[in-house]
């Protein structure tokens, strides 16, 4: 299964997400602000990255373009999940190389196809 890396600040979406993708197998490791999960990032080599747009210290955007620098973090699949759903916010994301964006309140089933699209062969 993945290993898989959620930087959510809210506690109860990130123990959420976590309970969610443990009970589908995976591995989780996460982080409650963007400098923790930038360097969890770079020194766990997760196989697929959930983030929250407006963290802590360092935002979801400047996670992303940071990642997208370095080889061996820069082909992470990496999905923002936020509550930030204005075209010019999602665009933002995307042109800096997001994978996908899902908008809260999300399905538990967006979760899981997201993560199945992503990580079938883990």
């Amino acid at each position: 299964m993945a290993v898989v890396l959620i930087i959510e600040d809210n506690d109860p979406i990130r123990e959420n997400v976590s309970e969610l993708f443990e009970m589908s197998g995976h591995s989780v490791i996460s982080a409650g602000n963007g400098s923790e999960g930038l360097i969890l990032a770079k020194t766990k080599n997760p196989d697929i990255i959930f983030c929250d747009i407006q963290l802590p210290i360092m935002n979801g955007y400047e996670i992303l373009a940071s990642l997208k620098l370095e080889k061996h973090t820069a082909k992470i699949p990496f999905i923002f999940l936020t509550s930030a759903c204005e075209k010019k916010e999602i665009a933002t994301g995307m042109a800096l190389g997001a994978n996908a964006y899902i908008i809260k309140p999300f399905s538990i089933e967006e979760l899981t196809e997201t993560i199945c699209s992503y990580c079938e062969n883990k």
